[in-house]
């Protein structure tokens, strides 16, 4: 996995130069001293900022945490931050790669989001390099001591619910979410689950202010994000690049039929669509990015993403239990050239029933690809229906964990 910052006029934010670990006497001298700061005011930088979660719903930073502090002081209980560090999603590299080279500027912005919500605990959950995370944790005198987690490898160990369940010492798995973690989370306490590029950028607000976090990005979208590009026949990376960037700068459209925009809860799109849209933080999900060659047959793809995310379900819903299995399936015999019958319709209608009925979003991000890939790929099923398959090359191109 290699790292690189996008040259456009912006000096890299995150990702350490040269891909060179950041030891903490390295990170102080590169960021500078951190100050923490009175709450009240952390806050009010960080709604100044624009910052945006980078987790994948892009949602504003400053109002996730003032819904802790309400929460706190609604129930008298003292809030719980949890950084997540989970990268279930087979497509990105993009939160690992940030921990083996800053984990220090993680850790600051876990303690930043500490003392503004007013937390007396903090948790950072990863998937993998729990000791090499834990040895950056030894090596510093945080105010709120952090604890490392290691998740298991699931696709699903990343949702808020599950995490906030973990670190109780419960199954990593969704649960129902009313009230949301926010409000009700680890040990039934008001909790922050951030991932981990957000507090990053939280660390780098509350060094700089709002106005250096906004001299990149847009005005509607300010700042930068990581993204995990995947072009064939080469090695996925990791880049850093502001919001506004024109994704053609990012994935080259030429020789490409479509775009996955967002990973597999994501979207797949038109080359020709893709390559004038920007990078935009409302769409850009888990931060992958990955090009299909038009020799490529994006229905096998979307086929083999589907059966894995039909065997990532908690199994605690109908939707997922019953209802991904099902669409995946279908989608399989879509991916087959031969006859059709009612299956597109089918899994249209089915898609329908799914949504929005789960425990967790799962079943949603799952209904986006599927439809994304019946509107993208409509004249490649009419091909198949015909018995017809335009791809000349079967080799297999999104990354797709081995089943257990």
């Amino acid at each position: 996995m290699t790292a690189t910052h996008l040259d456009l006029h912006m000096p890299p934010r995150l990702l350490a130069p040269a891909g060179t670990p950041a030891d903490l006497a390295t990170h102080e001298q590169r960021y500078g001293p951190l100050s923490y700061g009175d709450p009240a005011a952390l806050l009010t930088t960080i709604a100044a900022s624009g910052l945006t979660g980078r987790g994948g719903a892009a949602f504003p930073v400053h109002r996730k945490l003032t819904a802790v502090v309400e929460a706190a002081r609604r129930t008298g209980r003292t809030p719980v931050v949890v950084a997540n560090g989970a990268e279930g999603e087979p497509a990105s590299r993009k939160d690992r790669t940030l921990l083996a080279l800053s984990p220090h500027l993680v850790l600051d912005g876990l303690q930043v989001a500490a003392r503004a919500v007013g937390a007396g605990e903090a948790h950072l959950a990863v998937e993998e390099g729990v000791s090499s995370v834990a040895s950056a944790v030894a090596h510093r005198g945080d105010p709120v001591p952090v604890q490392v987690l290691r998740l298991p490898k699931r696709f699903l160990s990343g949702q808020a619910s599950a995490l906030a369940q973990f670190v109780g010492g419960a199954a990593a798995l969704p649960a129902y979410q009313d009230p949301p973690v926010r409000e009700r989370g680890v040990r039934r306490a008001p909790t922050l689950v951030q991932n981990v590029e957000t507090l990053a950028h939280l660390a780098l607000i509350a060094r700089y202010g709002p106005d250096w976090f906004r001299s990149a990005g847009t005005p509607g979208q300010p700042g930068s994000a990581l993204c995990t590009v995947h072009v064939p026949g080469r090695q996925p990376r990791v880049i850093e690049a502001p919001f506004g960037t024109p994704l053609h700068r990012v994935v080259p459209p030429h020789g490409m039929s479509a775009v996955l925009l967002g990973g597999y809860h994501g979207s797949w799109i038109p080359a020709a669509e893709a390559a004038q849209l920007s990078l935009e933080a409302t769409t850009m999900g888990a931060g992958v990015l990955a090009a299909l060659p038009a020799d490529r047959c994006g229905l096998a793809e979307t086929a083999r993403v589907l059966r894995y995310l039909a065997l990532q379900s908690a199994g605690q819903c109908g939707p997922c239990l019953n209802g991904l299995p099902r669409i995946a399936a279908a989608f399989q015999s879509l991916a087959t050239p031969g006859p059709q019958g009612s299956t597109r319709t089918d899994v249209s209608r089915w898609s329908g029933l799914v949504e929005g009925r789960g425990a967790c979003h799962h079943p949603d991000g799952t209904v986006r690809l599927v439809r994304s890939a019946l509107t993208t790929f409509a004249s490649e099923l009419d091909a198949h229906a015909r018995g017809l398959c335009t791809a000349t090359d079967r080799t297999p191109l999104l990354p797709v964990p081995q089943e257990t």
